[in-house]
């Protein structure tokens, strides 16, 4: 079965974006981008809500055959482009990059999704792990700290009342200091 896989950046204050949907605080070298890439190649489909998936698709739409666009970002973006995509939104009925829009989660449609062969599915966006995580959906959390305090911003987590007890799987330091840690459930 395939795993829902949570993978996000966050400062060492526990942000993912600053107050005004900033990331320039994000230490995404050419190091840790290609760990990236090797790690979302094998993933069979994104799960993400409205605003990241818009933001995403506008980043990295013809990124792959732009000539200025360095190896690692074409392949990126040759990576997530034509991937299945998920799209849970209740104001949009279309969206691009090979996406289905999706109104609400619904668990048993997630869980036959997971029973679909493939390569793990990667929630995007912590409004949408919340939802996944308090519905027990999330099977990895893949955490970047990134060694920058930015003071204020969108959290990573939102309060919840949902538990859940991980386990330290590994972790992985990388040269500009930005640790992963991945737990599971």
């Amino acid at each position: 079965m395939r795993k829902i896989v949570f993978s996000l950046s966050t400062s060492l204050d526990g942000f993912f974006e600053g107050p005004d949907r900033e990331i320039d605080w994000s230490l995404a070298d050419d190091e840790l981008l290609a760990h990236m890439n090797d790690q979302f190649r094998d993933a069979s489909a994104f799960l993400t809500g409205r605003i990241t998936h818009e933001l995403m698709a506008a980043a990295w739409s013809g990124v792959a055959d732009d000539p200025d666009a360095t190896p690692l970002m074409a392949d990126f973006a040759s990576i997530w482009v034509p991937k299945p995509k998920y799209v849970f939104s209740r104001t949009v009925d279309h969206a691009e990059c090979n996406a289905t829009v999706k109104r609400e989660v619904v668990v048993e449609e997630i869980r036959e999704l997971q029973r679909q062969p493939g390569g793990d599915m990667v929630v995007g966006g912590p409004d949408l792990a919340r939802t996944f995580r308090d519905l027990d959906l999330i099977d990895e959390y893949w955490i970047y700290v990134h060694p920058v305090l930015i003071g204020r911003g969108h959290p990573m987590f939102q309060p919840t009342d949902a538990r859940s007890s991980l386990t330290l799987a590994d972790t992985r330091s990388f040269g500009n200091g930005v640790v992963r840690l991945r737990y599971t459930r």
